[in-house]
């Protein structure tokens, strides 16, 4: 049995990268994407065309995913393995951010997303096979103050595989949702995450908590590369989960909210009753 083909979104940098070259290294076949394809090349280095196909994709364009997708399955006679993991992370409240870079957000960490499953089903559903790993974040599961519109695209983009794991099910399918914490990336650098310019004095709390996410780059306690390991397994798992979560600190946050959500729906059990017709 061939090894399983990889196509990935992002892949240039941080976990994207640090999966890639991981893959490569075990033999697996991995197309991947990048805004600059020479940079993408840079970052991987010297690999045979055989196994590695570098591509350049505008992820705010369908015809540009579109055409990346169909030219992975050509080359590779297959897709296995679907990842999304572009994205970028977005801070402020609702009101400091601008309506572009709101939209801009969904585009890019939302709707690309949606585009690469829109263009990979139908290779996919005719083969009966594949993988689905749609990278969200703890953010979209417990949420945090000051980034209240990278946690709305996170939420969706969960939401999104949950339902999208029941769709295809029944065309042997799998989906799965994956929500780092803190990893060591560049994920707080400028390269990859936007502040709002329209600083608001009344919103401390949202500064603050933007204050101290800066003194953490490159502290964070996350492995991009024991996170690209379990990435494979999960890969390789024959009933994976649909959610999984990534990192000490996003399961702890997970299961603080798990409790929160728990007490919460006992303590306003009796509005949720309330509500339905007397029989």
């Amino acid at each position: 049995m061939k090894n399983k083909t990889w196509y990935i979104t992002g892949a240039s940098k941080g976990l994207g990268l640090a999966l890639v070259k991981k893959l490569l290294d075990a033999g697996y076949n991995v197309a991947a994407t990048s805004r600059q394809v020479s940079a993408l090349k840079a970052a991987v280095g010297n690999v045979s065309d055989n196994q590695f196909l570098p591509l350049e994709v505008d992820l705010t364009n369908a015809q540009s995913i579109d055409e990346s997708i169909a030219k992975a399955h050509q080359h590779f006679n297959g897709l296995d393995v679907i990842v999304n993991n572009a994205g970028f992370g977005i801070g402020g409240s609702a009101e400091e951010l601008t309506l572009e870079e709101i939209r801009t957000n969904f585009e890019i960490n939302v709707f690309a997303t949606i585009s690469v499953v829109h263009s990979a089903l139908p290779y996919l559903r005719q083969q009966r096979s594949g993988h689905i790993i749609n990278i969200s974040s703890i953010a979209g599961f417990a949420p945090s103050a000051g980034w209240s519109l990278y946690n709305a695209a996170k939420f969706a983009v969960t939401g999104f595989t949950d339902s999208l794991a029941l769709d295809i099910a029944e065309l042997g399918i799998k989906a799965t949702v994956v929500m780092p914490g803190a990893f060591r990336t560049e994920f707080l650098t400028d390269s990859s995450l936007l502040i709002a310019k329209n600083r608001i004095e009344d919103y401390q709390t949202v500064h603050a908590v933007h204050d101290r996410y800066k003194t953490l780059s490159g502290k964070q306690t996350g492995d991009p590369n024991k996170a690209a390991d379990a990435l494979i397994a999960l890969a390789n798992d024959p009933e994976p989960p649909v959610r999984v979560f990534l990192g000490s600190d996003a399961l702890t946050r997970a299961t603080e909210k798990i409790s929160q959500m728990t007490q919460a729906l006992d303590k306003n059990k009796s509005i949720a009753l309330s509500t339905d017709y007397n029989a």
